[in-house]
């Protein structure tokens, strides 16, 4: 079957078919980054390489090269030695690696570093810029708020976005303010006690 024996309708034909075939499987799928329409949206796509990536972390501007599949998480522990965040689920359920985005709570381990350029980053590592405790640390501090540690830096910055936000905050509005980090040693009673002291209900240690 010829070119011409083609049907007309199908608009391609079978020696273009291959030609094309020959160039997608010879080469990456997606060379750069490429705009696509979706629902009416322009989108970009990049990768599969490493590309350019600046962010924002603690006031400080930080780049690498990086794949886009890096989720914010993997870039601060792995490209920029950022450890305040943890790594205990990877997926987005217990809270460790919260981090704030533009003043929004965010499991770092959900959110894609590419995404995440533009925005100020802000984790544990930034609340002392100046070696001195932010007052939500020695709050956890002074009420044994913390065991193993690894929910710790995940409940700090949590616990300091739901204080700015409900200064005077009641039992039940805490345990809902905070009902999406997870303490696996059962520390909750110190925790609450952190935000009743930073909420001028209780002094320190719980007294």
């Amino acid at each position: 079957m010829s070119d011409q024996d083609s049907p007309k309708d199908s608009g391609i034909s079978r020696r273009k078919f291959l030609k094309i075939s020959a160039i997608t499987t010879s080469a990456p799928l997606v060379l750069g980054p490429t705009v696509l329409e979706v629902e009416g949206q322009e989108v970009h796509v990049f990768g599969p390489g490493k590309v350019p990536i600046a962010l924002n972390v603690n006031g400080k501007r930080l780049t690498a090269n990086l794949e886009p599949r890096f989720t914010l998480l993997d870039a601060l522990r792995e490209k920029f030695e950022v450890t305040g965040p943890k790594r205990v689920c990877d997926r987005g359920t217990c809270g460790a690696c919260t981090v704030l985005l533009d003043n929004k709570l965010v499991y770092a381990c959900s959110v894609l570093a590419i995404e995440a350029q533009g925005k100020q980053i802000v984790t544990t590592d930034g609340l002392a810029p100046q070696g001195q405790l932010h007052p939500v640390s020695a709050a956890f501090v002074d009420n044994d708020a913390q065991q193993c540690g690894f929910c710790t830096p995940g409940f700090v910055m949590a616990t300091k976005a739901f204080v700015d936000k409900h200064p005077n905050a009641t039992p039940d509005e805490i345990a809902r303010g905070l009902g999406g980090n997870f303490c696996r040693c059962g520390t909750y009673a110190g925790i609450k006690g952190a935000v009743a002291q930073l909420s001028g209900q209780q002094q320190k240690g719980g007294a």
